[in-house]
């Protein structure tokens, strides 16, 4: 064997092992319990909150039974939340209970900063958030004191072009070790799951069933982040079903493992990459009925560097752009330029016919991106500009369902 291909098999196997969450995850078990709590229905922020801050570090708080109503949750470093089967934990309706100190929670402005989440998890280790009961985020349901929903809002914000100020379900920030095991979540006024600056976060078992319709609830977006799992979840949303995002910080080592998205915008890097994503690794992912399926996208005010990205083992159904990699995401100008490289398709297969979108800014910064065993159906409509494109596809997939 020549020398040549020795190392770049070697760099091949290398890419492998780093291309990935480089902790060794395993599936998550449940705390025991430091107490225990049945819900009433009604009010129970200061009962829940309570409970939480006096629970010794490595416990979780047990909601027992029953439906637990409740303003923002801060769940503290060490301590966990287990919402066991049957249970359910709303969000309140109430505007107020949200509000930053500027009284703009769930008005429109140009931030849309004023509102704080529904959970909070900060500057935490070994925290996670337990059990098959649900989080229902309630943002459907009319806002006290208004005469609309969160959602609603947020569609006022999009006609009006302005921000919308509603709460996200659960915010990470500044973590380390996190968990979410088999825990439903829906209905979140604005993106369920958030992980900013955080070290080691898993997501394992995971449901969020939310409407295509409500606007911007992505599912799960770890944010300048590193050491991120997400496997086994069942992710149906109206946004992006999960978003990897680096405009804080750079996001790698993540490994998204034997998923099934269903409505949303997809599989999606981006917008914000201005810190560079890469080594990711997302393999046995089922896409029904996205909007879009592997997508990555920027533009100018907010790109960076992504590399070092291989899909593998992708089935896709009523898929409408089952493949972008789009570098104008938006006109935004500025000196942020997208570069996407090193991208990889292997083992996809596409069963009904869609667009393909291969974007680059320019010749000289083409999209690179390499197939390997990928199967479109024919009829698909292929959109190159820019790009350099390695190994090839074939238009003979076939089958009703993944």
């Amino acid at each position: 064997m020549h020398s040549s291909v020795v190392i770049t098999l070697l760099l091949a196997v290398l890419q492998a092992v780093v291309a990935k969450d480089l902790r060794t995850v395993t599936e998550p078990k449940i705390p025991s319990a430091c107490s225990s709590l049945s819900g009433t229905g009604k009010d129970e922020t200061s009962t829940i909150q309570k409970a939480l801050t006096s629970c010794a570090k490595g416990k979780a708080l047990h909601l027992a039974s029953g439906t637990f109503l409740s303003g923002p949750l801060t769940i503290p470093s060490g301590v966990s939340l287990w919402v066991d089967s049957g249970v359910v934990l709303k969000a309140s309706t109430n505007p107020n209970d949200y509000d930053e100190g500027k009284n703009t929670c769930g008005t429109l402005d140009s931030s849309g900063s004023g509102c704080k989440p529904f959970i909070t998890i900060k500057g935490a280790t070994g925290t996670g958030i337990y059990g098959k009961g649900t989080i229902d985020g309630q943002g459907g349901q009319t806002m006290t004191g208004k005469s609309e929903s969160w959602w609603e809002l947020a569609r006022d914000a999009q006609t009006k072009k302005k921000k919308q100020n509603a709460p996200r379900l659960i915010q990470i920030d500044n973590s380390k070790d996190i968990t979410l095991y088999l825990i439903t979540l829906k209905n979140s006024p604005n993106f369920h799951v958030a992980s900013k600056s955080t070290n080691g976060f898993t997501a394992w078992g995971v449901t969020i069933n939310t409407p295509g319709t409500a606007r911007n609830t992505d599912g799960i977006d770890p944010m300048g982040s590193q050491n991120i799992t997400i496997a086994h979840c069942n992710i149906a949303t109206g946004d992006d079903n999960v978003a990897i995002k680096a405009g804080n910080a750079a996001t790698k080592h993540v490994s998204i493992l034997n998923n099934k998205f269903g409505v949303g915008h997809g599989m999606s890097i981006g917008s914000e990459v201005n810190y560079g994503v890469s080594d990711v690794t997302v393999t046995t992912l089922t896409l029904d009925g996205t909007t879009n399926g592997l997508r990555i996208k920027s533009d100018k005010s907010r790109g960076g560097l992504v590399t070092g990205v291989t899909y593998s083992g992708v089935c896709m159904h009523n898929v409408k752009n089952p493949i972008v990699l789009d570098t104008q995401y938006s006109s935004a100008s500025g000196s942020h330029i997208p570069t996407f490289k090193g991208i990889t398709f292997s083992n996809v297969k596409v069963l009904t016919a869609g667009t393909f979108t291969f974007d680059g800014i320019s010749d000289s910064n083409p999209v690179e991106a390499t197939m390997s065993n990928v199967h479109i159906k024919s009829g698909s409509k292929w959109v190159t500009t820019h790009a350099k494109i390695s190994g090839k596809y074939e238009t003979d997939a076939s089958g009703n369902s993944c």
